[in-house]
């Protein structure tokens, strides 16, 4: 099948669109793969949203705003596709199949014998009638439902992205994202996974809540900032750390309290390291020795934590472009890759990637 996947982060930032063709099992082809950054009214809708659903008390009637943010994540992903496929001579009919992660809001994990919650916003039925394409969506839903952690969902495709390549077991895939989280391929179908801690999430937060613009571009301020080592360690001391894994965050699970008397340097700096040893606490974890890390998502665009993972990992530290890979673009074509598994009945979530019982499959189809 020839599947457009969307993927829009937690950074808000923008629609990651990528298209594969695949039958959810190995990787016939990759397509074209774009972005388009998210407008100021999507954005600030979204952080609305985001904001009621950190308040939202359960057992309760959903924030208001969802239905309305739903619709404007749909319209903003039919126009980003729109100029995507024309740009790259495809056109709608072409397509087999969607698959729309939406955008995340909330993300709970189970805890002390209490479901998680998670909600990704995006109104997939209106996107199937705007398209004219069957459209998979609601990835995480069920995995929760069954006692899962719902996240992360991508290590099924980072493992066919790594026979895509040619790439041979035991190695990592981390994704630095808003949140960080690694996939340990150890060989054969066996994979683990989990989330790390923070990625650029915490960084971010820290920029917006200073008045210093939206992201720390290139690692400017912690390239410049010292690291307060009694932070990081009071940072690293969330019970978080001592769980063992699968397990999932979501990007305010963290506070920046401890932070307010740093300056926006330092803050910047401590951050960074505690990225980085929240990923090498999480490889010691694991007790695994992989041949070597392949870094995606927007983080690895921070020469700062590059530098810090390669200071504090025992093994090389690649770029996803080191082997070819788009490295913007893996989460977008994983949930291509979902939608085709989602489509075919196979599973997405496993015991050691999200903590479910047994292999499940997840997500929903709705049809023009």
């Amino acid at each position: 099948m020839l599947v457009l996947g969307f993927m829009t982060g937690t950074s808000l930032d923008a629609v990651d669109m990528a298209v594969l063709e695949t039958d959810g099992e190995a990787i016939q082809a990759f397509g074209p793969a774009g972005e388009r950054k998210l407008t100021d009214a999507t954005r600030n809708v979204m952080l609305e949203a985001t904001q009621q659903a950190l308040a939202w008390e359960r057992g309760t009637p959903e924030p208001a705003i969802f239905p309305h943010a739903a619709e404007m994540v749909a319209e903003e992903h039919h126009a980003a596709a729109e100029a995507f496929l024309q740009a790259n001579g495809l056109s709608w009919p072409d397509l087999d199949l969607i698959g729309m992660h939406g955008q995340t809001v909330l993300h709970e994990r189970p805890k002390d014998g209490v479901p998680g919650r998670t909600v990704q916003l995006g109104d997939a039925a209106m996107l199937a009638r705007l398209t004219g394409r069957p459209v998979a969506f609601d990835f995480r839903t069920a995995d929760v439902a069954a006692g899962g952690e719902g996240a992360p969902l991508a290590p099924i495709y980072h493992l066919a992205r790594a026979r895509a390549s040619n790439l041979q077991a035991p190695l990592a895939v981390l994704n630095v994202g808003g949140v960080a989280n690694v996939t340990f391929w150890t060989g054969g179908d066996d994979i683990a996974a989990f989330d790390t801690g923070p990625g650029n999430g915490m960084i971010d937060l820290l920029v917006q809540a200073r008045g210093a613009g939206r992201y720390d571009a290139g690692g400017k301020y912690a390239s410049v900032g010292r690291v307060d080592e009694a932070v990081v360690r009071a940072l690293l001391a969330h019970p978080y750390f001592q769980a063992p894994p699968p397990k999932s965050l979501d990007r305010y699970d963290f506070s920046l309290e401890p932070l307010e008397a740093l300056q926006l340097e330092d803050a910047a700096a401590t951050l960074v390291a505690f990225t980085a040893e929240a990923v090498k606490a999480g490889f010691d974890m694991m007790g695994a020795a992989p041949t070597e890390v392949i870094v995606c998502g927007g983080g690895r665009h921070n020469p700062e934590i590059m530098k810090a993972l390669a200071e504090r990992l025992p093994m090389p530290v690649k770029t996803a472009e080191d082997h070819g890979w788009r490295g913007d673009s893996i989460e977008a074509e994983a949930f291509a890759y979902l939608a085709a598994r989602t489509f075919r009945g196979l599973p997405i979530s496993f015991p050691k990637t999200t903590g479910v019982a047994a292999p499940m499959a997840g997500g929903r189809i709705v049809r023009p």
